[in-house]
């Protein structure tokens, strides 16, 4: 608008008009025009920059508060909407139900398949969570492959919340189509409500995490409300974990030997080293309290290699046909450099190969089929012995008798505590025992507690068998007077064994 009349002031003044007026109030009316253009113009590209810097600005908080990858909330963004959702809930007399749900194999299918499939899979995964969630829920991603959502719910109505944790564990768990694969997952889901002394959205977001984990010890793929016992619980485990943490390195955790014995002879032909924990102030502590936590925690390798270290020094003068049983965990055996670390601790130790026996319990090998190949194979080539525990307990015992050259077969010992008891028992341990036979595998049954169920394994055939009837797990001090009794302690003074011995446990505790 301004352009066009001064364009037209303009003309006129160019037209004559001028003539007729001074000279210089035409120059000073033609400067006044151009400022006023200029000065528009300037105008417009002011308010298109302020524009453009708002949406800048818009953008940038927009990506503060949501995931790039799924375009959920972020856990900050999280934290402040829930917040004013638990507000608008408590003045409704409604209660706000917090979801913490994990992917159970998302690491698997990330080396599997790449992260670019992970990152389909997650954007995929946060599709079918909001599908399954009321219109007005809130859904968050925490990080990796850990996912949150709120909604609101009548109080009195608790099993609506269970119907939505239903749906959602149940569509995750469908297979996903994924650049032509079908990629399988599952869901693990605590949650939290928010009129249970909840003081703010941190600590429900802690007790849905609280619950999840729970969840997952408990077989996963399933949802688990929180309880007060499980924070009691939590908290007694990261006592145990820091407990570990320091006692590994101190040398709290020690060998115990547990007798195996030939049952037609009774003839001692070797221990299983079982680890205990010899605490500074609660005494001998059971692995069944620290075996989980450290399992969980990432410990159980430095804490395997601790306790054979220690035990491979302290059984090398005994007689050399007793030979040292050593249980694997199925965390460790996720490892393919286990075989290397065995063969570099009896090489350090100068413990002779033929002596060691490596148990794998069945239920280790699902998962971990092609790293358990390997490692057998690398162990048997340095001559130790390879034995698969638990056996029967698995699904899969005879496959993995084909698919796995193992040396022994260990009878769980749930089947051989009831042989005298259970008529289901005792057919698994007479079927056990005659396969063993035909394989030409020597056979081994743990959990012998008393001379009846000795006897009725006497019965079954020949088969070395170990339990409490032959006596508890012992210390180091009690092994060697049984030894010294027996006469399987070599002619070497024991004054320069236990020397050495010590020696070497002075060298491993300074070394951590």
């Amino acid at each position: 608008m301004f352009a066009g009349l001064g364009g037209q002031v303009i003309a006129n003044i160019i037209a004559g008009t001028a003539s007729e007026r001074d000279p210089v109030l035409a120059i000073a009316l033609i400067l006044n025009i151009a400022l006023i253009l200029i000065g528009w113009r300037h105008h417009n590209e002011v308010s298109e920059q302020i524009k453009s810097h708002k949406e800048a600005a818009k953008r940038a908080r927009l990506l503060a508060l949501r995931d790039p990858l799924t375009g959920f909330l972020n856990r900050r963004a999280l934290s402040s909407e829930a917040g004013e959702m638990i507000k608008r809930a408590a003045q409704r007399d409604r209660v706000v139900a917090m979801f913490v749900i994990d992917l159970d194999s998302f690491k698997y299918v990330n080396d599997l398949n790449g992260h670019h499939v992970g990152d389909v899979l997650l954007r995929e995964v946060g599709k079918r969570i909001m599908s399954a969630l009321p219109g007005s829920a809130l859904g968050a991603r925490l990080g990796g492959d850990e996912f949150a959502a709120a909604f609101q719910f009548d109080p009195s109505n608790p099993a609506a919340v269970d119907a939505v944790a239903d749906e959602l564990v149940e569509r995750i768990s469908q297979p996903f189509d994924i650049e032509r694969q079908s990629i399988q997952t599952s869901a693990s889901v605590g949650i939290a409500r928010s009129d249970h002394d909840c003081n703010g959205v941190e600590t429900l977001l802690r007790r849905a995490d609280i619950a999840m984990y729970a969840a997952k010890h408990q077989g996963k793929n399933r949802a688990v409300w929180f309880d007060g016992s499980m924070e009691r619980m939590l908290e007694e485990r990261n006592r145990v974990e820091e407990g570990m943490r320091k006692g590994i390195p101190a040398g709290e955790f020690a060998p115990y030997y547990e007798q195996q014995v030939d049952l037609l002879t009774g003839k001692l032909h070797g221990f299983e080293v079982l680890a205990r924990w010899e605490h500074p102030t609660r005494g001998v502590i059971l692995p069944e309290e620290f075996i989980p936590v450290a399992e969980e925690c990432g410990l159980i390798a430095e804490l395997s290699e601790c306790v054979m270290r220690q035990a491979f020094i302290e059984a090398r003068d005994w007689d050399p046909n007793l030979t040292l049983s050593v249980n694997i965990s199925p965390a460790q055996l996720k490892d393919p450099w286990l075989a290397q670390k065995i063969i570099k601790l009896l090489t350090e130790t100068n413990f002779p190969a033929s002596r060691l026996e490596i148990e794998i319990t069945e239920t280790a090998l699902f998962d971990n089929l092609g790293i358990a190949q390997s490692i057998i194979s690398s162990l048997k080539n340095q001559g130790i012995r390879v034995a698969l525990d638990d056996f029967g307990t698995g699904y899969s015992s005879l496959a993995h008798l084909r698919a796995l050259p193992f040396d022994r077969i260990k009878i769980d010992r749930s089947f051989v505590t009831s042989i005298n008891d259970d008529n289901e028992s005792a057919a698994i341990v007479d079927a056990i025992t005659r396969l063993g036979a035909s394989l030409g595998l020597p056979v081994t049954a743990e959990g012998i507690e008393n001379e009846q169920i000795e006897a009725s394994l006497k019965d079954l055939g020949s088969m070395a068998g170990q339990g409490w009837h032959f006596g508890k797990p012992m210390a180091i001090g009690q092994t060697r007077r049984l030894l010294a009794d027996k006469d399987m302690l070599t002619s070497r003074p024991s004054e320069e064994i236990a020397e050495e011995a010590l020696d070497d446990l002075r060298k491993l505790r300074r070394t951590g």
